[in-house]
């Protein structure tokens, strides 16, 4: 008897397609894994060098996220998110700082949108310069009244020292004396486009007296910058100020950095824990399909004496020899698919141009082990039972398939469907998040469910359209018959395309969904006759320069952002980040140019301290009318606005409408972002920006929210692809395995052209039940998150779901045709 080892050495020899199978969907879930793994690891350590205070070894600045306690007891976290805008400091800090000793100075920082004519330029305060290095190349510093200019912005201005411009800020329009003109230094517009003012003016220009973006704090000639950090911190205890330092400094001048590493993070962790837990699902039952084609094997060393200890280390011998090749080889490709992910995400400005992709070993050895760890347990819970029966019990078994699945498997996926039923009906009846988050279960107890009670599944698959396949004739009856005897197999197969099916039509037509709602609140919910709209933002005062053109009857202002709302109920509440719009203007005013939609309150009420709000946030945060909104500004003030509205176009328009005055001074840029007008002629506006019709501008917001579905999109590739290759490895496998069979059904006298018909019918039988099945799961999965997200059934785009469909059945066909003739063709010979 060979030993254990031996033996798994002659199984990989003697039985190679069965082994390369295993190899191939090993080195799959490797490859999802280490990508995955990769992006996540890649956030937590994501940072950017300092350009700006490369010079300033400490920075001091507001913490830029906003933090919430959720749950209680040993349950309790700190939930955080990212804030839309800038949170400033006490510019006052920059006194304190001063005084520690070993500081040369501490300079309060300013950046802030500035308009001249059609042009935007970037304002700072002069005295950034000593960290900065801008110098001057002609003239004064600024003083009260004054600005300096780069080359770019004199040229644009057509200004020179002494000459006098007009400028917009926040602080509304002024002239301003040319003091000098200056070149930009680290951190600065390169290229120009930049402005420069007197430090005790800036913070009144950039729209928020007496803060400062940052402190950047210099020390003296050989000063430890950790000593410095200390003394730093030490002083401005108890003023909520963050100080930084190293590559941390970077952060506080880029903060796209938060957003990326949300990115990242979430991708890396919360889709690649699906990825993954779909990559280990599917490779195990590969690795269980190896091992119980090889039943017969293991039946026959049973009767020849070997023990049942013997069999469980073969198992893990064969294990042992194939993952961790196969997890080395996955992680390969998955370096080059994170790569490919991660540049993707840089080129959309996800991520900021100077993160770099962090590759180490961790998510290639947590691959790696994975994969193990996955090939070992499918095999002991495949090999467990020929191990553990006599043998010959083993040998009848191995000749004719058990027709019953195990009764923990039973039981175990009855359970995972009475769950994805209950989720299903409870997600039926919640509203907003609540919805979708039940609705996110669903698709996973269902897909648990399916791969559980796969045999029934099958057979039950096998009895309904073997009614159909007894029309095809010869062929058709055979794969009848087979399908109904050999329900094990074709579960193994039709798995991968249900896994497919299911979550590239979740993924994919939830983005259709959103975006079609979206685009008909938008289309309904704008009713102005003109849109107005600028790079720039718009001019100060163009609500009131519009109203004034003749045949006017209505123009309001809206300016952009987010706002950020705990949203939830109890130990399961998190902060979501949501679109807000600033109304310059009236209710009634604001009713003739937008129609949200109203349907509770009135929007007359709209003013300081009190917001209207989308009906599906309103369910989310719990509130109606009259109720208070938890909520942060852009800059993280928190506040709790009264609800006095609450409308139903939301998604196309924004969830959030609240008074321009209220909102104004929490955001960089004061400037509105839209100009909405009843009546009047467009010539007339056009000197306020690019006008449009409401036509023209619903065309352009949504094609600029096309731009992210790349993302679904991507997510649905690598999922259903990995399922399709797993599907085609299945069938491949399955069909080599059959070469006995097949080569019995032609000695009794089949042709070749009815055991490939038969195939093919089998493989016909296969694609459509996952197709089927697959629907099923993501309709059940999209028509509750869908009601409850956007009040509407999902928009299923025709053609995207029969291309999903044909492709699906077209793999199988594939599949089943091109090893088929090769093991005919050898037949034959």
């Amino acid at each position: 008897m060979r030993r254990p080892n031996g033996l798994a050495r002659a199984a990989v020899r003697f039985k190679p397609a069965s082994f390369a199978g295993t190899f191939v969907a090993l080195m799959m879930a490797a490859l999802i894994v280490s990508a995955c793994g990769i992006l996540l690891e890649t956030g937590i350590r994501a940072s950017v060098p300092p350009v700006r205070y490369a010079k300033a070894p400490v920075v001091v600045a507001a913490d830029q996220s906003v933090r919430i306690t959720v749950g209680s007891g040993e349950e309790r976290y700190e939930a955080t998110a990212p804030l839309p805008d800038a949170a400033r400091v006490d510019a006052a800090l920059a006194a304190k700082a001063a005084r520690v000793p070993g500081v040369e100075a501490a300079v309060p920082d300013f950046t802030f949108p500035v308009r001249h004519e059609d042009g935007a330029l970037t304002g700072h305060g002069w005295g950034a310069h000593v960290f900065t290095g801008a110098a001057l190349t002609s003239g004064t510093a600024p003083r009260t009244g004054e600005v300096v200019l780069d080359a770019a912005a004199a040229r644009a201005a057509k200004a020179a020292v002494g000459d006098t411009v007009t400028l917009e800020t926040a602080a509304g329009r002024a002239h301003f004396r040319v003091s000098g003109l200056a070149k930009a230094g680290n951190g600065d517009v390169a290229g120009g486009a930049t402005a420069w003012f007197a430090d005790h003016r800036s913070p009144a220009l950039a729209g928020h007296p007496g803060k400062a973006d940052a402190v950047a704090v210099l020390g003296e000639d050989g000063a430890d910058t950790g000593a410095l950090a200390a003394g730093v911190r030490e002083a401005l205890a108890g003023s909520a100020a963050k100080v930084h330092t190293g590559d941390a400094r970077g952060g506080v001048e880029d903060r796209g950095l938060g957003f990326a590493k949300e990115a990242l993070t979430a991708l890396g962790g919360s889709f690649g824990g699906i990825a993954a837990t779909v990559a280990v699902f599917t490779a195990s039952g590969t690795v269980a399909l190896s091992v119980a084609q090889r039943a017969r094997e293991f039946a026959l060393l049973r009767a020849v004496g070997a023990t049942p200890r013997q069999i469980r280390r073969a198992v893990s011998a064969e294990a042992l020899l194939v993952a961790p090749l196969a997890g080395l080889v996955g992680c390969l490709p998955g370096i080059g698919l994170a790569r490919w992910w991660f540049g993707q995400l840089k080129e959309r400005g996800a991520v900021p141009g100077q993160v770099d992709l962090h590759v180490s070993g961790i998510p290639l050895v947590a691959a790696v082990g994975t994969g193990l760890l996955t090939a070992l347990v499918a095999g002991w819970a495949a090999g467990r039972r020929p191990a553990r029966i006599k043998p010959g019990q083993a040998l009848t078994e191995a000749s004719v398939e058990r027709l019953r699945p195990g009764r923990v498997r039973t039981a175990l996926g009855v359970v995972a469907l009475a769950g994805g039923g209950f989720l299903t009906v409870l997600a039926s009846g919640s509203a907003g998040d609540d919805a979708a988050n039940a609705s996110l279960g669903v698709v996973m107890l269902f897909m648990l469910a399916v791969a559980l009670l796969g045999p029934l599944v099958a057979r039950l698959c096998a009895e309904l359209f073997g009614l159909l396949l007894r029309g095809g004739g010869a062929a058709g009856s055979l794969a009848a018959a087979n399908s109904r005897t050999n329900a094990r197999r074709l579960s193994s197969a039709i798995i991968p395309i249900v896994l497919a099916m299911a979550f590239a039509s979740t993924l994919v037509f939830l983005h259709t969904s959103e975006s079609h709602v979206a685009a008909k609140q938008l289309r309904a919910g704008v009713t102005a006759d003109h849109v107005v709209t600028h790079p720039a933002g718009l001019p100060a005062g163009s609500v009131e320069r519009a109203a004034r053109v003749p045949g006017v009857e209505a123009a309001v202002g809206l300016l952009d952002t987010q706002v950020i709302v705990p949203v939830g109920s109890g130990g399961d509440r998190w902060l979501q980040a949501t679109a807000t719009q600033g109304v310059t203007g009236t209710g009634a005013a604001l009713a003739r140019v937008q129609d949200l939609d109203v349907r509770d309150g009135s929007l007359d009420r709209i003013g300081e301290g009190r917001v209207a709000v989308d009906r599906i946030l309103a369910s989310s945060a719990k509130v109606k009318v009259g109720d208070k909104l938890p909520m942060y500004l852009p800059d993280g003030t928190r506040t709790s606005p009264e609800v006095v509205a609450v409308y139903g176009r939301g998604l196309g328009l924004a969830a959030v409408t609240m008074d321009r005055a209220f909102l104004a001074g929490h955001v960089t840029s004061g400037f509105d972002s839209t100009l909405l007008v009843r009546g009047g002629e467009a010539a007339s506006l056009a000197p306020l920006g690019e006008v449009t019709d409401a036509s023209g501008y619903a065309v352009r917001q949504t094609t600029d929210r096309e731009l992210n579905a790349w993302a679904n999109y991507t997510m649905a590739a690598v999922l259903g692809g990995f399922a399709a290759v797993a599907a085609l490895n299945t069938l491949v496998m399955t069909v080599l395995d059959r070469r006995r069979e097949l080569g019995m059904l032609r000695l009794v006298g089949a042709t070749a052209r009815q055991v490939k018909g038969m195939l093919r019918w089998e493989g016909l039988l296969v694609g459509v039940s996952g197709v089927v099945l697959g629907s099923a799961i993501a309709a059940a999965t999209l028509i509750p998150m869908m009601r409850g997200l956007t009040g509407e059934a999902p928009h299923v785009p025709p053609l995207v779901y029969g291309s999903f469909a044909a492709a699906a059945v077209g793999l199988v066909l594939l599949a089943v045709t091109l090893p088929a003739r090769g093991v005919l063709r050898v037949r034959r010979g």
